[in-house]
Parts: C-alpha cells; sequence; structure tokens
C-alpha cells in the first residue's frame, strides 16, 4: 500500500501553517517527521487521518484519491499527543476491548505485570504512554499515525518500543513524529522535514542543519 498527501493548506486565525506539503509512504517503511515546535506536526498527521480538515488536501491512496477521511476505511490507528484511553478504564479491561494479548505485552515489558488491574490514570505519564502505544501499534490496520509516542518513556522501554515499531512496519505504514529526533531517526527509513509550512525531503542528515533544524555538529553530539 502507497499512501500520499499533497496539496495540503491549512490557516488558523489567518495564519499560514501548511502550504507546501508532500509527502509518501508505502509499507514497510517507517516514514518520520521533523520540526520545530509549533511547525504543524501534529496538524500533518490530523490532516492526514481526516480528523482535521484543511482549506485544501489531496490524498491518494494506491494511486487512487481519496475521498473520505481517511479514519472512516478502518485501515488506520492515530496515537494523538494527548490521553488516548479513557482515565476510569482498567488495563486489563482496555486489553479486552482491543483484543490485544496481555501476555504478548508483558513479554516485551514484564514490569508493567503489576498493572494488569489499575486503572490507566494511576499509571505514571511514560508507562500510560507505552500502554497506549503498543495498543496502537497492534490494531490491525495498515497504517499507524504516532504522535509523540517516545514522549516521558523510561529509557529502560524506549529501545522495546522501538523494536516493536520496526518489526509492525513490515506489514504496515508507519508515520512517526517526536521532538526525541535521534529515536526517530534511528528507526525511521525515510525522513521529511517540515520547516515554513512545507515539507522536504532529507535524504542526508546534514540537510537537517542546512535547513536550520539542528545546529551545526548536533548529530554527533550525545544528548538525546
Amino acid at each position: 500500500m502507497i499512501i500520499e498527501l499533497d496539496n495540503v493548506e491549512l490557516n488558523f486565525n489567518k495564519r499560514r501553517i501548511l502550504y507546501g506539503i508532500y509527502l509518501k509512504a508505502e509499507t514497510g517503511q517507517v516514514v518520520g517527521l521533523l520540526g520545530r515546535n509549533g511547525s504543524g506536526k501534529s496538524c500533518l498527521l490530523q490532516v492526514l487521518f481526516g480528523s482535521l480538515q484543511p482549506k485544501y488536501k489531496f490524498i491518494k491512496l494506491d494511486g487512487q484519491p481519496l475521498i473520505k477521511p481517511l479514519y472512516t476505511l478502518n485501515i488506520a490507528s492515530y496515537l494523538p499527543q494527548h490521553h488516548l484511553a479513557p482515565d476510569h478504564l482498567r488495563v486489563q479491561t482496555l486489553f479486552q476491548i482491543l483484543k490485544l494479548d496481555w501476555g504478548e505485552f508483558i513479554g516485551h515489558f514484564e514490569n508493567f505485570q503489576v498493572h494488569h488491574n489499575s486503572k490507566i490514570n494511576r499509571l505514571s505519564g511514560g508507562e500510560r504512554r507505552v500502554v497506549e502505544t503498543y495498543a496502537v501499534l497492534k490494531q490491525e490496520g495498515d497504517i499507524v499515525l504516532l504522535d509523540e509516542p517516545f514522549s516521558n518513556i523510561s529509557p529502560l522501554y524506549l529501545d522495546n518500543i522501538k523494536n516493536l515499531i520496526t518489526t509492525e512496519k513490515a506489514h504496515k505504514i508507519i508515520i512517526i513524529t517526536d521532538h526525541y529526533y535521534r529515536d526517530v531517526i534511528d528507526i525511521s527509513d525515510a525522513l521529511y522535514l517540515l520547516n515554513n509550512g512545507c515539507t522536504r525531503k532529507t535524504d542526508k542528515l546534514e540537510d537537517l542543519e542546512d535547513y536550520n533544524y539542528l545546529n551545526p555538529g548536533k548529530l554527533k553530539s550525545g544528548n538525546r
């Protein structure tokens, strides 16, 4: 499967947010979307998912124009920046509703065994992010959109999340954005930089410095 997003124009209060957009992703790929805070990365994912309606957009799925919002086709799952699961829901109930295998989850995240009967809002912010990211990744759809999946996650769980993303891409399209740019770069097969409302395909990491997304030499430093 191939999805393409083109010709997007999005304005808020007469301020132009997106206008020079092109993004292409296909099954077997992790496509990373980088950009400074406030550049419109979350808006772009929402436009693609169909939960945000811009002034203009053109989406193609396997070469055919997509007329209906993507979320209505039941082929895409989306992790927003904000909390996804209801606060009052217990972790075991969430897994039952979504038909997720608790044993498989614990195989990846052994320390979560104690949270089987916990309410979602009793988890730490990072633990909640792990559960919600796992739930979104394990849905049966062909397209996964991840907005800040690494947010507040302990280094203890980070590699497991990245390994899951890499595994799931074998039969899915995965588009990811996160301010932890090194982690996005690490797992991405293709990168786009969102800058001044436009996307730019990044063929070499030095382009991130050329477009002033990173300071010169930043890629060589060890900071996340």
